[in-house]
């Protein structure tokens, strides 16, 4: 398994319990896919200013999730953050490129 960190931006907009939600619906794609959900929180304030405009939006609530998995995996949360309306901006990153 490799080890992935996903940062994404929610929109402000939302309330506390749907960033619940959306949070643990992204964790449970990674668990459903035989991953393992590692940290998963805020970043730091959560809710920032964001450099430029995103759709619309000058601020966004950062999210990190670190995770093991297969390369099925983050393709799959890829595909599921490029389609949620809730998520501004979203970015995978393998933390070791020498796993095999």
């Amino acid at each position: 398994m490799r080890h992935y960190e996903a940062m994404y931006i929610l929109d402000p907009e939302l309330t506390e319990e749907q960033y619940a939600a959306i949070i643990e619906r992204f964790q449970k794609v990674v668990t459903d896919s035989g991953g393992v959900v590692g940290e998963t929180g805020k970043w730091e304030q959560g809710r920032r200013r964001l450099a430029y405009e995103i759709k619309g939006r000058r601020e966004g609530y950062y999210v990190l999730m670190n995770f093991e998995g297969g390369p099925e995996v983050p393709s799959e949360l890829d595909r599921l953050f490029r389609i949620s309306d809730d998520v501004l901006r979203h970015i995978i990153v393998r933390q070791n490129e020498d796993e095999e």
